[in-house]
């Protein structure tokens, strides 16, 4: 059976972990597979180094569960379309401001997908080319998240749900972090501009995750408009006072890229941030879609429909 490394991520609030000295070969373990499965259901987050290429990306990806296309607006790759090419390029560019400077390729806090019904198992990201400055990736585990809420704010929430709705522009939403958008890259307007046809979702704020018991704060802050039957001032800043408590730096890790890097994470209990690079920069990544649905969502509000999403790369 293969020996392969386990070490903490470092910093004692992020449970997730980093794997190393696993090979090729091994991934066609079967036991090896058991074991990273169930690494990744206690710790949520597995950062994987010393891998590399598409061959050991796809196959990684497939231990996890089947992949998919990702429908949200992050490009298909041309050859492999269960890859998706997540750029940043200087002339195509998203530029946004944030806390004053302009950075490109910035993402807020969410979890994939949250305004689908329907949400992805998780997904593996890989860097090609790594920005030489910035371009950090942030989680936050929603089982830490959950436990460090009050016992009175636990109980408030319970029952619970949020309402989500696919509108990309990051100057518009309530917790976007974006001061105001400088450029947008063709693909990115085109995406915005079929957002009509997304529907209105709702997600519980929490739910029980189905392997261990533990519960799990369900709060993604981009796309999130408000507490179902809480449309009112009361509501939203019930709203605010979780996204704020989910959102604490404090506990989150921010993951500094290596060529080569797959980090994994679970997104059914992780939210994760583009933190952005300088405007000058190439950031070449790919991702895989780990398919699946919880089976707790629900649509809430009609649209014209999905839509043909798949080649906005945002």
């Amino acid at each position: 059976m293969a020996n392969f490394d386990i070490e903490p991520l470092g910093d004692p609030h992020v449970p997730g972990v980093r794997i190393t000295g696993l090979t090729r070969a091994d991934l066609d373990d079967a036991e090896v597979a058991r074991r990273l499965r169930d690494i990744w259901i206690d710790k949520g987050i597995i950062v994987f180094r010393g891998l590399s290429g598409r061959e050991s990306h796809m196959t990684l990806s497939r231990l996890f569960g089947t992949l998919t296309t990702h429908p949200s607006g992050v490009a298909c790759n041309a050859e492999y379309p269960e890859l998706s090419d997540i750029n940043f390029t200087p002339d195509d560019a998203n530029i946004a401001e944030v806390n004053g400077r302009p950075v490109g390729a910035f993402n807020p806090w969410h979890s994939d997908l949250v305004y689908f019904a329907e949400i992805n198992r998780g997904g593996i990201l890989r860097a090609i080319t790594p920005a030489k400055t910035g371009g950090l990736t942030g989680f936050i585990d929603q089982i830490a998240a959950y436990d460090r809420l009050p016992r009175a704010l636990k109980d408030r929430i319970e029952n619970l749900r949020v309402i989500y709705w696919g509108d990309f522009r990051l100057e518009k939403g309530r917790y976007t972090e974006v001061e105001r958008v400088l450029s947008r890259s063709a693909n990115a307007d085109r995406i915005i501009a079929k957002r009509d046809q997304f529907p209105r979702v709702s997600h519980p704020m929490v739910y029980v995750q189905a392997e261990t018991g533990r519960k799990v704060l369900n709060v993604s802050p981009w796309f999130a408009l408000s507490i179902e039957g809480m449309d009112t001032p009361e509501g939203l800043a019930l709203l605010d006072e979780i996204v704020a408590r989910t959102t604490d730096h404090r506990y989150a890790y921010f993951h500094r890229w290596e060529a080569e890097d797959m980090v994994l994470w679970d997104n059914w209990r992780t939210i994760h941030r583009a933190c952005g690079v300088p405007t000058t920069e190439t950031r070449i990544m790919q991702r895989t879609t780990i398919l699946g649905d919880y089976g707790i969502g629900r649509i809430v509000g009609s649209a014209a429909g999905a839509g043909d999403l798949e080649h906005a790369n945002v």
